[in-house]
Formats: structure tokens, C-alpha cells, sequence
């Protein structure tokens, strides 16, 4: 059985991007995007984008955004104990500006997911 994990939010960045340099080179950019539920809570939701390019870590913050990408839960060391974090795991960060970019997007997303169905 074929399992596809993919993830799409539009919320609006809580808080700016942080950009740090991994032992292997790569760019990675973490971000907090939250997520408003009419008449529920507002959900905070952690994205990691690994070898992102040097332009994602220029978004503002409560700036709209798509994201695209899977679902990760990964476990480390802290403290003595182990713990874990789920996050996304981004594939493509882009701005709410860029309407065609991220229709565009969308549709490759949706396009996975039906070739899943099958």
C-alpha cells in the first residue's frame, strides 16, 4: 500500500524566521506558522525548510503564507531524556503575494494526491 504524507497551510508567520547553517552545509529555515480556525484557537504550527534558498528567511512577520510538504516527528536527546517534536517538513514556502506561484503549487500537491488514489 502507497502512503502520501503531504501537508498544505495558509497561515501568516507568528514570529521571524531563523536561519541556521547544518553540520552538512545545507540551509535550513525554521518558522512558526499559525493558522486561524473560525471560532476555535488559532494553531501555532512548526515548519523546518531544508536546503531552502537565501531568500526564505526574508518574509515578515503575520506575513500570509502557503506551505506544502509532510508531516515529520522526530525524537533527541534533551536533558537526559528523549523527547520528541512533530513538525512539517516544508517543500515550498511562499508568500500569500504570489498568487500564481502558489496556485501553481497547490495544484502539484493536489496532483500527488490524487496519483495516490489510484
Amino acid at each position: 500500500m502507497d502512503v502520501t504524507n503531504v501537508v498544505v497551510l495558509i497561515g501568516r508567520l507568528a514570529r521571524p524566521a531563523e536561519t541556521r547553517e547544518l553540520p552538512s552545509g545545507d540551509r535550513m529555515v525554521a518558522y512558526e506558522v499559525t493558522v486561524d480556525r473560525p471560532g476555535e484557537r488559532a494553531e501555532t504550527v512548526p515548519v523546518v525548510w531544508v536546503g531552502a534558498p537565501a531568500s526564505a528567511g526574508d518574509h515578515d512577520v503575520d506575513e500570509r503564507m502557503l506551505v506544502i510538504g509532510r508531516v515529520r516527528r522526530r525524537f533527541f536527546r534533551a536533558g537526559g531524556s528523549t523527547q520528541s517534536r512533530t513538525e512539517v517538513v516544508a517543500e515550498a514556502v511562499i508568500s500569500a503575494r504570489h498568487a500564481k506561484r502558489a496556485a501553481a503549487a497547490l495544484d502539484r500537491a493536489q496532483a500527488r494526491l490524487a496519483e495516490a488514489l489510484r
